[in-house]
């Protein structure tokens, strides 16, 4: 889940299931020698510079902090205590500093990037050896993410998804293959905001909710933009306008977030329906589909920016120069990890979506879950 460019929300999945018994995290923890490091090659002690023991040791602390607040947490839900506010902000942040911490010692210490991870981050930012403290990390978030007690789910979440992308883009003058871009990349979206689960909570923001994961205004701009094209909509596509008026009703007064269908439909019509007719450019711009994806991502993250580089007519050059739309990225995990990253002070659009690798094994399972629905 990314966070909007005013305030913050996580990377969620939703828990479906019973509470999983806890990853061992006190008896689990890593060890560092500070002092010395032994060399591969030579299999002796090489003597560390105080640069690199003091990176050590900060990664060290800050693995340390990561496991004691995600033992704080699963202890919490496990006696069925009352969470804080926003439980999942103190875990995100310890997250952050230990791949911060990781990314500094890597640069200090070449020699301390490992094998590959099975999250698809660069070993620079994260040591294999701690991809348990990621499951935990996002067990915890299934269960501090699950949705509200009267969410209503639909039988097909990923299908709804790309027909209702499909049929706004239909609706916006697209052809049938742009259209289908358009879906897929409503899938990416999906992926990308939740995990691909229906009606996600949100435990590091009291705004967003929902499948799209949007905030009050942004579903009652896309109801009112759904309400201008949905004759347009009901003209090519009975059944979907049919299965519109059912969702209507079903929702009823009740928030349209708390819906998947009407959640979807109205986060579309916020944010992305007017960038659809721009698919085809775009894919021209950006062939790979997972960077049209992450395209349209941005424009949730920093939505003016984005519009303005897709008018400048040269959109990977397009270069980010204002500090506060830097720590928007930076609060949505890019260029966030180390000092380096966060050192920079400017970056051109193919640069930042390089940059968005957290990203990519959501929008890769979003892409193949697009292609099983239009095979199926």
């Amino acid at each position: 889940m990314v966070i909007r460019s005013y305030t913050a929300a996580p990377t969620v999945a939703l828990a479906l299931g019973l509470f999983t018994p806890p990853v061992s995290i006190a008896t689990d923890t890593i060890v560092f020698t500070a002092a010395v490091l032994v060399s591969p090659a030579m299999g002796q002690p090489d003597t560390l510079t105080k640069k690199q023991s003091d990176a050590l040791n900060v990664y060290s602390n800050a693995v340390n902090r990561f496991k004691s607040i995600l033992g704080q947490r699963r202890v919490q839900i496990n006696s069925n205590q009352r969470l804080p506010n926003l439980p999942g902000q103190a875990l995100y942040l310890a997250r952050n500093d230990m791949m911060s911490a990781y990314k500094d010692l890597t640069d200090a210490l070449p020699s301390k990037i490992g094998r590959p991870n099975k999250f698809g981050i660069p070993p620079a930012y994260f040591d294999a050896d701690s991809e348990p403290l990621l499951d935990e990390y996002r067990k915890l978030f299934d269960l501090m993410d699950a949705p509200p007690a009267k969410a209503q789910n639909s039988d097909t979440p990923f299908k709804d998804v790309v027909d209702l992308g499909i049929a706004i883009a239909r609706a916006k003058g697209l052809d049938a293959a742009n259209a289908e871009a358009a879906g897929r990349i409503s899938l990416g979206l999906f992926f990308a905001e939740t995990n691909g689960n229906q009606n996600a909570g949100n435990a590091r923001s009291n705004r967003y909710k929902g499948s799209l994961q949007t905030g009050p205004s942004e579903d009652q701009i896309g109801q009112k933009k759904w309400s201008a094209i949905k004759k347009s909509v009901a003209a090519f596509n009975p059944a979907l306008s049919r299965r519109d008026k059912m969702e209507e009703a079903r929702v009823g007064n009740l928030d349209h977030r708390l819906n998947h269908w009407t959640a979807v439909r109205d986060a579309l019509m916020s944010t992305h329906a007017d960038i659809f007719p721009q698919v085809a450019a775009i894919a021209k711009t950006l062939p790979d589909p997972i960077d049209q994806m992450k395209l349209f991502e941005l424009m949730q993250i920093i939505p003016t920016p984005t519009r303005a580089a897709l008018k400048s007519g040269n959109l990977v050059n397009c270069r980010i120069s204002d500090p506060t739309i830097m720590g928007y990225l930076r609060n949505n995990s890019i260029f966030a990890f180390g000092h380096a990253d966060r050192a920079r002070t400017s970056a051109t659009f193919r640069e930042i979506l390089d940059a968005m690798w957290l990203f990519n094994a959501k929008f890769e399972q979003a892409r193949s879950q697009f292609d099983e629905i239009k095979t199926g």
